[in-house]
């Protein structure tokens, strides 16, 4: 366990309030449930006495704070193999690869993201969550940034609740658009199925926003870019399905395996191989946390991707054009 000693005087201004509203604003960095309990504990002294959370202050008394950080994620750690991006003491950017569980749940106690993380850097087990502040589904390739230290976990919480971190993404889909646009559509908990989420109304579903870019048009198939203004739980995934363009390979929103006629053999078996929805996070922009430098990370299409993406184009490039455009 790690130590932690901070102390500091109530502002004048804190006269009147309750000790644990004013110690949740001298201490961001530790949750307001964290430092109650230290209150409680007594670990917390005013004036080298313990108080209870709802002592009055009158300002300017001495804080001491003395604790110890417990574990708060309890699993063991995996040596997975990471392609990590960046990393120094408060961040650490990865790109992860299609196929890993980023947080364990139920059936998958093992073998994820977080179990490598914590092999990585044990300390990360004194974090909530591990440090892990945003997912990408198993399925999804691409960049992700894990908080190493707590005042980079507050940050980045509350960055991406403001969506002040730029989040791109390279989709394949279904269909041939011919421009970009916004798709501003509600996201809720699928009505019939608990494992899908689904466009809803807004009383049921939550503000989700995502915009795309056409990049390239194929013979039945189109490249787009996409980036996220909210971040909803299959937010590209449903947003795209629901304006009848989901992703190839998409298990839940894909509609199943659709072959434009007369593809190439190359084509059909790229299209029949491709087992995950198409969708890499390729590009993460955000301010350091802590140091505030501007940081941009990208990420190059994984080699599976990539594959279809060339058979599209070989199959769009052999056909007749006026047999599809």
């Amino acid at each position: 366990m790690t130590m932690i000693r901070h102390e500091a005087a109530v502002p004048l201004t804190a006269a009147g309030r309750r000790f644990d509203q004013t110690l949740a604003e001298m201490f961001p960095d530790y949750s307001r449930s964290r430092l109650t309990a230290w209150i409680k504990a007594g670990a917390v002294t005013l004036d080298g006495a313990i108080a209870p959370p709802r002592q009055l202050l009158r300002g300017g008394e001495k804080v001491l704070l003395q604790a110890e950080l417990e574990t708060e994620v309890e699993l063991e750690p995996e040596a997975i193999a990471l392609d990590v991006v960046h990393e120094d003491e408060h961040v650490l950017v990865l790109n992860k690869p299609a196929g890993l569980v980023v947080h364990p749940g139920a059936g998958n106690s093992a073998g994820t993201l977080l179990n490598a993380l914590l092999h990585h850097d044990p300390k990360l087990a004194q974090l909530p969550r591990g440090g892990i502040v945003h997912r990408l589904d198993k399925d999804t390739s691409g960049l992700m940034v894990v908080a190493k230290s707590l005042p980079a976990l507050t940050a980045l919480v509350d960055m991406l609740s403001r969506h002040d971190v730029e989040r791109q993404y390279e989709a394949v889909v279904l269909g041939t658009l011919v421009a970009g646009g916004t798709v501003d559509a509600p996201i809720g908990r699928h009505m019939g199925d608990r494992l899908r989420q689904a466009v809803r109304d807004e009383e049921d579903g939550k503000h989700a926003v995502t915009h795309y870019r056409l990049r390239e048009r194929f013979r039945g198939h189109s490249l787009l870019q996409c980036s996220l203004e909210t971040g909803r739980t299959h937010q590209i995934r449903v947003h795209l399905s629901h304006i009848g363009h989901p992703l190839v390979g998409d298990p839940l929103y894909g509609g199943g395996l659709k072959l434009p006629k007369g593809a190439t053999p190359e084509l059909v078996a790229a299209l029949r191989g491709f087992r995950r929805q198409a969708l890499h996070a390729e590009r993460l922009a955000f301010e350091h946390p802590v140091s505030h430098e501007p940081l941009s990370f990208s990420a190059e299409r994984p080699a599976d991707q990539q594959a279809l993406i060339d058979a599209l184009r070989a199959d769009t490039a052999q056909a007749d054009p006026d047999d599809w455009r």
